[in-house]
């Protein structure tokens, strides 16, 4: 069966999907028997289209590299242009929407009411946007189950670094008691190149935005807030823990001087933000804070952009897993692997 999709958004990671799908089509076919067909995309600026039999992926990618407007996609039967994203999410026959719009992550909108509109529509979401798993996982999953329908979000944490999966499928019985991880590439970048090259906070960020590591404005990285989401999203899918970003402490890296980086040298530690939640009595508490790692740690070895997490498991012990935290291919790939395991399951539901 064909999967149908319908885009809302068309940036940076939703090319990359696009791109994948178009490169891998004949290997996902025959490897995982996995076929996908692009019937929609609603981009805000960069217009919408919907072709009910499937849109011309390479034209597609090609009329927006020579024009930048979706809409100038040739016109053929039964093509429609200028729907809005909640009219393409309501009227159009994809079975899944992959929402990667630019959303406010303080309030999650708009992809909280995408999310919404897609379950009551019988519509499967799969998206890399934090903002709606942290703000309001609870009554998202509630509404998505009280559909019968699928929720992908590994792209959130880690990119396409199974932070999300890999716990849940296959450290299934282990009692996760702690999660540690180095969720911001952002801050880890700074916090290494401090320490090798023994530049200062102000040039390793200014490096970090060169490089296009960190944004014009980084307060949501260096202050802990993206790896504040994160530890939220860990909490309430790995843990089943309630947490809300309110109750998160969260401090983050603008404070740390070279002073600060010679002495955890001299002390045989290294910095790292570390975003932390352990289970305390019949809750968790968590936090993002710089802390003094000792070098024995795995995650002292994690350098630059790479993100990393431990897991601290009952059965199994401290289990480490590291990766890319960002990218157009990664967070391609993680919308993708969301994707598949969709198919997969519809598949076993039909054996």
């Amino acid at each position: 069966m064909v999967h149908k999709l319908a885009f809302i958004g068309f940036g940076v990671v939703g090319q990359g999907l696009a791109e994948i799908l178009l490169s891998k089509k004949e290997a996902l076919k025959q490897d995982e028997d996995f076929e996908a067909q692009i019937v929609a995309i609603s981009d805000l600026m960069k217009g919408s289209i919907y072709q009910p039999n499937g849109l011309d992926i390479a034209l597609v990618l090609k009329t927006l590299k020579e024009t930048g407007n979706l809409e100038d996609y040739p016109q053929t039967m039964g093509l429609i242009k200028g729907w809005d994203s909640l009219t393409t999410i309501r009227q159009s026959n994809a079975d899944t929407i992959i929402e990667v719009s630019y959303t406010d992550v303080k309030t999650g909108q708009p992809a909280i009411n995408h999310c919404k509109s897609a379950f009551e529509n019988g519509k499967n979401v799969v998206m890399t946007n934090k903002g709606p798993v942290a703000l309001a996982y609870k009554e998202l999953s509630g509404i998505a189950e009280q559909n019968g329908v699928a929720w992908g979000f590994e792209g959130t944490v880690m990119s396409g670094t199974p932070a999300l999966r890999m716990p849940v499928a296959t450290l299934a019985g282990n009692d996760i008691t702690e999660i540690r991880g180095i969720l911001n590439g952002t801050t880890n970048y700074i916090l290494t190149k401090m320490e090798t090259a023994g530049v200062t906070y102000e040039e390793a960020l200014m490096e970090a935005q060169d490089l296009g590591y960190a944004e014009a404005d980084p307060t949501s990285d260096v202050e802990g807030y993206d790896a504040r989401y994160k530890i939220v999203i860990l909490a309430n899918y790995v843990m089943k823990a309630p947490l809300t970003v309110e109750e998160v402490l969260c401090k983050g890296i603008s404070s740390i001087t070279s002073k600060d980086i010679e002495e955890a040298k001299k002390e045989g530690k290294r910095w790292k933000l570390l975003a932390k939640v352990r289970k305390e009595g019949t809750g968790v508490i968590a936090s993002i804070a710089p802390e003094k790692v000792e070098l024995t740690d795995p995650l002292a070895s994690i350098t630059g952009a790479i993100n990393a997490i431990t897991y601290e498991t009952d059965l199994l012990g401290s289990v480490t897993l590291s990766g890319a935290g960002a990218g157009k291919v990664e967070t391609g790939f993680s919308l993708l692997i969301d994707l598949i395991t969709i198919a997969r399951e519809k598949q076993t539901v039909k054996l």
